[in-house]
């Protein structure tokens, strides 16, 4: 199996988010893909593919935002890392806004994503490994893996949140579709919902995209991935999510990806991108589900059975000891 990371993944290194009313140590730090690769060893470098794939998923003035904040809040006078505290309830109005603060607002839905002078750079590369992934699983290989750091599957279009700046994912699905694949599949099964990807493909009907999460009623992103959103116009029937509860283990989850392969199955794609997060795992600190190790093996071999060529694109895993193995465990079902 192909493996793709740059090192320019591991620059970006917030120092602090806000979590529960107060700021805490970011948990998204490099240190998670250091213990992949330290598990993993050796990978390969993608090349740079352009902004081409990443343009046809995200605003070009969000992202033309994503490069000028930090120093637009350097200039304000502010220490640390961009960090929004204005959100606007209703809707993002297109105001003239040149205030960093109201445009950190304007391009964020949270307070848990900083935007640090490498954050562009790093979600950068963590695209282009997605692209590379995407590109070998068209070529000679049937799967390959895209080590993407920081994870992607919560930014939108416009927007970040969760961690993340540019959806890897939705990318590496955009980049199946460039390349010649007239329908693409994207299973998600990190813990959370993938919010951003979701709103990417909600009104098109050639991406089918199928979550497997826990129940936004009590966790976070909250006011996406609910049972009834299926999405809307041309997309309608295009999206299935199927939340589970705290506590779910190997069997309950095993079933609801069933059900979503299943559906992928009959959605018929040329090409699969799995959201691959490892924040199921029992001892995750900001999670609540009980798979354990052996368990993503098992995973993993129930969706080779499929045999779609498949690009496995790495989201979230905050348990920094455990996840070189249990990335391990999932690769080896392939």
């Amino acid at each position: 199996m192909r493996i793709f990371h740059d090192d320019r993944q591991r620059l970006h290194a917030p120092a602090l988010e806000l979590h529960n009313g107060g700021f805490t140590t970011y948990a998204e730090t490099p240190a998670r893909a250091e213990a992949i690769l330290a598990v993993l060893g050796i990978t390969e470098t993608p090349p740079d593919r352009g902004d081409a794939a990443i343009l046809a998923v995200h605003d070009a003035d969000y992202l033309a935002f994503l490069q000028a904040a930090p120093g637009m809040w350097r200039e304000a006078g502010r220490p640390g890392d961009a960090i929004p505290y204005a959100f606007p309830v209703v809707g993002r109005r297109p105001l003239k806004l040149s205030r960093i603060d109201a445009l950190m607002g304007r391009y964020a839905f949270d307070a848990t994503t900083p935007i640090t002078a490498d954050a562009y750079t790093s979600s950068y590369w963590s695209a282009q490994s997605a692209v590379a992934a995407a590109e070998a699983v068209l070529g000679d290989e049937h799967v390959a893996f895209a080590l993407c750091r920081p994870p992607g599957h919560h930014a939108g279009a416009d927007y970040c949140g969760g961690y993340c700046h540019i959806n890897a994912a939705a990318v590496a699905a955009q980049a199946l579709r460039n390349s010649g694949c007239g329908r693409v599949a994207v299973l998600d099964i990190d813990y959370h919902h993938g919010n951003g990807t979701q709103d990417v493909f909600w009104t098109r009907h050639d991406v089918f995209y199928a979550s497997v999460h826990a129940d936004p009623s009590n966790d976070y992103p909250f006011f996406w991935g609910h049972a009834d959103e299926t999405g809307e116009g041309d997309g309608r029937g295009a999206t299935l999510n199927l939340p589970l509860p705290h506590g779910t283990r190997l069997d309950a989850f095993r079933r609801a990806q069933a059900t979503a392969l299943d559906a992928i199955a009959r959605f018929a794609p040329d090409a699969l991108v799995v959201s691959f997060g490892a924040d199921t795992w029992f001892g995750d600190p900001i999670s609540h589900f009980a798979l354990e190790t052996p368990d993503y093996s098992v995973l993993a071999r129930d969706v080779a059975r499929c045999s779609w060529p498949t690009a496995i694109v790495m989201e979230g895993g905050y348990a920094v000891d455990a996840l070189g193995h249990n990335v391990a465990s999932f690769l080896s079902g392939f």
